[in-house]
């Protein structure tokens, strides 16, 4: 138990530790990130030709493959297949000990896996700064973690997988049964249960509304379930919130990777990232800020 007296009395050395952890999670996020969507089509391909095998037209029976998922293979150089061995996984010093290229045939590493994990580590020491040494904090940082795969997945492949949001949503359900008035999630199960319905139905609602009007789709199924993980997660109360914060995110970055990278407008951008980083924000002080909106504009004066 000292240790954790030790944590609960010294809000930096928490940080630090958390920063420290953090790192390795990127490192493992950086994983899922690549491997989940391909473990996904893969596993879409497998179901489809089972579906032609059993069609007049007979389909050729699947081909083996070898064992592909979070753990296996082990991490290899895309161009040598030369192994990465575990001194040269360690996250964010290694790449810059290796100067950003592949110890055996120099072939250039992709910035994006130090990025990856030095932003998890950054994010994460923000979240046990701001929580402290409480059981929410452990909360919020797997929130956290979930969040930045989200995002990257989204960025990449326009996919948010359900098998990361939907244990979000289940996951906030349950913390409901614990959750008292004065921590940062859903007070009460009520709560929870209406903030989930009330995520997932709003942006279904819009989904709908922007096909009918346009004849396009405008957001995808995943979308509507990760607003109505952090409805289960914080309540009803700042879904207005985060679908205004998303929008704003969604413009800014939008009109920025137009203007610096000159992304075609008609290249589809993906609304996870933009409604993952609304929602940590709400996650963290959205309370604040309804208050201050509420103070700068009299509301709260009636």
């Amino acid at each position: 138990m000292e240790i954790f007296d030790l944590l609960a009395a010294h809000q930096s050395l928490l940080i630090a530790l958390t920063f420290t952890f953090s790192l390795l999670i990127g490192s493992f996020l950086n994983v899922v990130i690549y491997r989940l969507p391909v473990m996904l089509e893969r596993e879409w391909r497998q179901q489809a030709t089972e579906i032609l095998a059993d069609a007049p037209l007979q389909a050729s029976a699947p081909s083996s493959q070898p064992a592909f998922n979070l753990v296996v293979p082990g991490s290899k150089c895309p161009k040598c297949q030369s192994p990465i061995r575990a001194w040269q996984n360690i996250p964010v010093s290694s790449y810059l000990f290796l100067r950003g290229k592949c110890a055996n045939c120099s072939v250039r590493i992709s910035a994006r896996y130090p990025i990856v994990e030095l932003s998890t580590a950054i994010l994460s020491a923000a979240v046990a700064w701001k929580f402290g040494f409480t059981w929410y904090c452990g909360a919020a940082l797997l929130m956290t973690w979930a969040l930045i795969a989200l995002s990257m997945i989204d960025f990449d492949h326009q996919l948010l997988p359900d098998q990361i949001t939907l244990p979000l949503v289940w996951i906030g359900l349950l913390i409901s049964l614990w959750s008292v008035p004065g921590t940062p999630f859903a007070p009460d199960m009520r709560s929870a249960i209406l903030g989930g319905v009330a995520g997932y139905l709003s942006l279904w609602s819009i989904y709908w509304l922007f096909k009918l009007l346009t004849g396009k789709e405008g957001m995808g199924y995943g979308d509507f379930k990760l607003l109505a993980a952090f409805g289960t997660w914080l309540g009803w109360q700042p879904l207005l919130l985060i679908v205004l914060l998303s929008a704003f995110a969604g413009a800014v970055i939008g009109v920025g990777l137009i203007v610096l990278r000159g992304r075609d407008r008609n290249i589809p951008i993906p609304y996870g990232p933009y409604l993952a980083i609304a929602g940590w924000i709400a996650m963290l002080w959205g309370p604040e800020l309804i208050q201050g909106y509420l103070h700068f504009s009299g509301l709260d004066r009636g």
